[in-house]
């Protein structure tokens, strides 16, 4: 966020959950609202002011009960790439990968190394399912080397570079969000990984135009409900996918769905009550 011309939602929960933000921030994002940030109890929503609608925010905010208030004021001039260097921190997994941005400084290196843009906040990977998926993709090295992979609600792409740098010999980056899309395609020119990373925005709807060998969705729970169908009939006969974005309490409902398609169960991440999960297709 560069221009000095933003609105700033600020939307108070009640009663609080990550669950409950994280989908009022996926369904805000379409408006589009295009940086978020959680301070329990609120929700800070921002949206450039040329592209804020009252009537919008307020039929999507009447969907959720938990809303008890909320406030639109436009904010002043900041330097908001300034501000976002002063809170990132580089985040590394198992001492192989390092997420970093330009301005960090004295960041060792690590087998596989990625960078950001901190223009797009999509995605940094430091959420804990973000940091799972990538455990669980360098325990499928193998599937994933000279594979085809679909990184579905990509984001910034983090896991679809990483991906690539694992020596994928195609990677499919997909989000419904056309800025989420721009940075993923912004960050595979970055990384150097762009021949092999395509980038595109849309919904599960793409997915029937191709065959891939390794699926990794960390969405939503009820979004990864809905598209499961679609991710099997996508996923080739002795593929793996990694689903993430949701709670451990989740997962027998996201197993139970998996596996009555057809999935096989082969284990789960869990780490301060998120999850990652993954399966087979035989």
């Amino acid at each position: 966020m560069n221009s000095f011309e933003y609105i700033e939602a600020e939307i108070r929960l009640e009663p609080f959950s990550e669950e409950t933000a994280e989908m009022l921030m996926a369904d805000l994002a379409e408006l589009p609202y295009d940086s978020f940030v959680t301070e329990e109890p609120f929700l800070k929503a921002y949206i450039p002011l040329s592209e804020y609608r009252p009537g919008d925010l307020k039929v999507v905010l009447s969907g959720y009960p938990e809303v008890a208030d909320f406030k639109a004021v436009p904010l002043e001039g900041k330097n908001w790439n300034r501000e976002w260097e002063q809170r990132f921190e580089p985040v590394v997994v198992d001492r192989t990968v390092t997420i970093k941005a330009s301005f960090n400084k004295d960041v060792p290196r690590t087998r596989f190394n990625i960078w950001i843009d901190p223009e797009m906040a999509f995605g940094t990977g430091s959420h804990h399912t973000t940091y799972m998926m990538m455990q669980r993709m360098l325990g499928i090295e193998p599937a994933i080397r000279d594979h085809v992979v679909l990184d579905m609600g990509c984001g910034t792409a983090i896991l679809g570079i990483l991906a690539a740098k694992m020596g994928a010999r195609k990677v499919f980056a997909v989000d419904i969000d056309a800025v989420a899309a721009r940075s993923a395609w912004g960050n595979a020119h970055w990384n150097r990984v762009a021949r092999r990373v395509e980038t595109a925005c849309g919904d599960a709807s793409l997915l029937q135009m191709g065959a891939y060998d390794v699926i990794l969705a960390n969405i939503h729970r009820n979004i990864l409900l809905e598209d499961m169908p679609t991710y099997v009939r996508s996923l080739r006969h002795g593929g793996h996918i990694l689903l993430s974005g949701f709670y451990e309490t989740d997962i027998p409902a996201l197993r139970e769905g998996a596996e009555a398609l057809g999935l096989t169960w082969a284990g789960s991440t869990l780490r301060e009550g998120w999850a990652c999960i993954e399966f087979t297709k035989k």
